[in-house]
């Protein structure tokens, strides 16, 4: 894999914005932005070469499978690299819910004017308790 247009951070991270794909492969991206994570270059290779998305944790400093605790796979459909090199953009097929509180999309949560959080407009998709407590 040639990352020479990749801009790593000084951790050897890269952030990866994902989100829902597109009815048509030929439009640009405009899905439903379903979450932010972080990759490595081991992460973007597991990616590449097996459709599906691997990130970096932060907090756990490991490597992670979207998918392997709850099941909800992304499949990679296509992606895109920023004009500055340093964000990656990914088109996926989520299956289940993206978020692990249960929504489908980690940007559940709309903020008023100044910062409040209002009402949650939306349901979710799968029940998180029971998902992780296995």
């Amino acid at each position: 894999m040639d990352f020479t247009n990749f801009k790593f951070d000084a951790n050897g991270l890269i952030p990866a914005i994902v989100q829902e794909k597109t009815a048509v492969a030929a439009e640009p991206p405009s899905g439903r932005v379903l979450m932010m994570a972080w990759m490595n270059r081991d992460a973007v290779e597991k990616t590449l070469s097996s459709g599906r998305m691997h990130y970096w944790s932060r907090s756990r400093q490991k490597s992670w499978l979207k998918g392997e605790t709850s099941g909800h796979y992304q499949k990679v459909a296509r992606w895109f690299i920023d004009c500055d090199g340093d964000c990656l953009l990914f088109e996926v097929e989520q299956s289940g819910g993206a978020c692990h509180t249960g929504y489908a999309s980690c940007f559940f949560q709309e903020l008023g004017k100044h910062g409040a959080s209002l009402p949650v407009a939306e349901s979710t998709v799968f029940n998180a308790t029971e998902t992780y407590s296995k």
